[in-house]
């Protein structure tokens, strides 16, 4: 027998709206411990069963709409065989097979890297469906192993330990993905997210493209040269920055996979680089700005404007005449208007013509739900400058 949640009549109406989330102030009746629950209205309707968290602001998060259907392994199957359905077609051998709730399973990613799996359960409701999930993954998915990346502070808002831990078979410390025609090492068990940027696939992809036979390029940010890579693909020369010496040595080994040799590793502060190569006067045919999330929380996001601004600034100001400037954020609390209003700003400063060519978001495999806001950050755009 499941316990039952009774949730006031704006919670509810926040399913009916389309958002799977049910915050604390709206439930009347809670459980007093985490797992799937029954949820009903306030006249006790029943409204469908959701993973409860009784230490998150987040105590409810929808799973089912129907209250009979059971919540079981053969349920977690179903829908991950769905999310992997919705992926045929990537060019690649790493990818998102679940994008939480953008996939309808909240709270859960499951990163798909070659022939294994790197997952995240980020609530303290999925947690307690651990055993079935796993069953779920390795019957539907059959990977070599499985690692979990729990390693995340918002499992502590969960009351939740934070570990990396081996749950299925083996996961080796380097994994060689190929993407597109380009091949990389992810590092699952120490890397970014679960081992690398996979959402920036497509937007890589689309910088390779602007390079024009023999240009020059510049990837700012690089980390381990993902960028850089497409980039060099055609160009004369590339030069890639990043603040860590250790993740650009990463970068010159997926070079050497690709047998490139035109790429120039370079560690540097970004903004100080750029401001170093506008006085030198440098241009370059193909300019990328990728920065880790400047504004991580609403509080940061004034200093995080000024940051945007300052960067894509020195960035329009070293792209060669007719050259091209992709820049992206993946800063959730900087919304797309703030972020076309910092561009903007800097193009107003820049001295240039600045147009807007195309924006871009997330790849088919980090699906965005218009009334699920939360599952949306990044954003890019390109800019023609002359």
């Amino acid at each position: 027998m499941q316990p039952e949640v009774r949730v006031t009549r704006r919670g509810a109406e926040r399913w009916t709206r389309g958002h799977p989330w049910i915050f604390a102030s709206d439930l009347t009746r809670p459980a007093t411990e985490p797992g799937v629950v029954m949820v009903t209205g306030p006249t006790g309707r029943p409204l469908g069963q959701a993973l409860f968290s009784p230490r998150s602001e987040i105590q409810l998060r929808l799973l089912e709409t129907r209250p009979n259907v059971a919540i079981d392994r053969d349920w977690w199957r179903e829908r991950i065989r769905a999310a992997l359905t919705r992926r045929e077609g990537i060019d690649a051998t790493a990818f998102r097979v679940v994008h939480g709730e953008g996939d309808g399973l909240p709270s859960l990613i499951i990163d798909r890297y070659d022939r294994w799996v790197v997952a995240q359960l980020l609530s303290a409701g999925l947690e307690t469906r651990r055993a079935e999930l796993l069953a779920a993954i390795v019957e539907e998915l059959d990977p070599a192993g499985i690692l979990l990346r729990n390693d995340v502070s918002v499992r502590r808002h969960e009351g939740l330990p934070t570990t990396v831990e081996l749950v299925h078979g083996t996961v080796p410390t380097d994994i060689e993905i190929r993407e597109g025609s380009i091949r990389y090492l992810a590092a699952p068990w120490t890397g970014q997210k679960t081992g690398a940027f996979l959402d920036q696939r497509a937007t890589r992809d689309r910088a390779g493209r602007l390079m024009p036979a023999g240009g020059t390029g510049l990837d700012c940010f690089s980390y381990h040269g993902s960028f850089a890579l497409h980039l060099a693909q055609r160009a004369r020369s590339v030069v890639a920055l990043d603040a860590s010496g250790e993740a650009l040595a990463r970068g010159a080994v997926n070079a050497a996979l690709n047998r490139l040799e035109n790429i120039t590793w370079r560690e540097a502060d970004a903004f100080e680089e750029l401001r170093a190569r506008e006085r030198a006067r440098e241009r370059f045919d193909v300019v990328v700005i990728d920065p880790p999330a400047f504004a991580k929380t609403k509080s940061a996001l004034p200093q995080a404007r000024r940051g945007y601004k300052e960067i894509n600034l020195r960035g329009m100001r070293v792209v060669a005449p007719g050259g091209w400037l992709l820049t992206a954020s993946c800063s959730w609390h900087l919304q797309w208007p703030d972020f076309l209003s910092v561009v903007t700003d800097a193009a107003a400063d820049s001295g240039r013509r600045i147009t807007m060519v195309e924006r871009l978001g997330q790849p088919a495999d980090h699906p965005e739900v218009l009334t699920i806001p939360e599952t949306g950050y990044l954003k890019a755009v390109i800019l023609r400058v002359d």
